[in-house]
């Protein structure tokens, strides 16, 4: 038995799991249809170090999901969007302790849920100290309520003579699957390659935008020369690329060549099109954006020409 819906056909069992989403979603503002749609063809990339394939689209949790556990509005909208993600073929999504009550609002959502197994869930350690960033890494598993997570990230570091030996002894005892490096600061750039190229890690993790594309100069080839997935956060740069695109419509060639309908996802296909990105974490509160960002994980990436074309589009506005 299928079901069949703006031409996607779908099993019984897909069926199934999108209708008993179908009234919550409506709730939220968008139909079955989109559901459906958004479920479909989600690209995936190997992780250069294991060949595991991670889906290109994830979530961010920055500031969005730092609020208390007694905002049920919230806490039942933040549960939607997992529910999105999943549904729509999504794993990825990417916390740390310095988030405020990110982890602990996670830690909710997953109960809320059950969708934890079907999360490839990452968080960080930006503690100095040994013995802090071992408690630290494991108040985050407390927090979260789970056993493990699949990625441990060194967050921001500053000095070119940093390792990642706790993160190391963390994977060793079966707390984290992969290790990475993360990264947020210009500033930082020097150090954070150093540290990238001598300690070859899983993941490396940095702000990439359409308005700063600073990373990609040293930063994005030296994940790529010692096998890093990467994966780029802040990629509309907390609205500075909406504010830029802002009354402007999408260029017709956007639509009819990379299949974009929206300035979100012209902005990560653009991402996504970078031969070194793994996957882009934007942060995703509400359900709409949840399904607008997962479309630009879908049919068309731009090649080398394209992505340059789309570059000078967006600088001219």
């Amino acid at each position: 038995m299928v079901m069949e819906r703006s031409g996607l056909l779908l099993s019984r069992r897909e069926a199934m799991a999108l209708g008993a989403s179908a009234a919550a979603a409506g709730a939220f503002g968008f139909d079955l249809v989109a559901l459906a749609q958004a479920s479909k063809g989600l690209m995936k990339r190997p992780i250069p170090h294991s060949g595991e394939l991670l889906p290109v689209v994830g979530i961010g949790t920055a500031r969005l999901y730092d609020f208390e556990l007694s905002d049920q509005a919230r806490l039942a909208e933040r549960a939607q969007v997992l529910k999105l993600l999943t549904a729509g073929g999504g794993s990825l999504i990417d916390t740390a302790p310095r988030y405020g009550e990110a982890e602990v609002v996670l830690g909710k959502l997953f109960a809320m849920t059950r969708l934890r197994n079907q999360i490839f869930l990452a968080t960080k350690v930006s503690v100095d100290d040994r013995d802090a960033q071992m408690k630290s890494m494991r108040n985050s598993l407390k927090d979260m309520g789970v056993s493990q997570v699949q990625l441990m990230q060194l967050h921001n570091p500053r000095k070119a003579d940093q390792d990642i030996d706790s993160i190391r002894a963390f994977q060793k005892e079966g707390l984290c699957k992969y290790i990475g490096i993360s990264s947020s600061f210009d500033r930082d750039y020097k150090a954070v390659e150093a540290v990238l190229r001598r300690e070859k890690p899983d993941f490396f993790q940095i702000d990439y935008s359409l308005v700063d594309r600073n990373s990609q100069e040293r930063l994005i080839p030296a994940a790529k020369d010692v096998g890093a997935a990467v994966l780029t956060n802040l990629p509309f740069r907390r609205g500075r690329v909406f504010a830029k695109v802002k009354g402007h419509k999408l260029p017709d060639w956007a639509v009819k060549e990379l299949g974009a309908t929206t300035w979100a996802q012209f902005a990560l296909k653009w991402l996504l099109g970078h031969p070194g990105v793994t996957a882009v974490i934007p942060g995703t509160d509400k359900p709409k954006y949840m399904i607008d960002n997962l479309q630009a994980g879908r049919g068309i990436i731009p090649d080398a020409a394209m992505r340059k074309k789309m570059a000078a589009y967006f600088d001219a506005l």
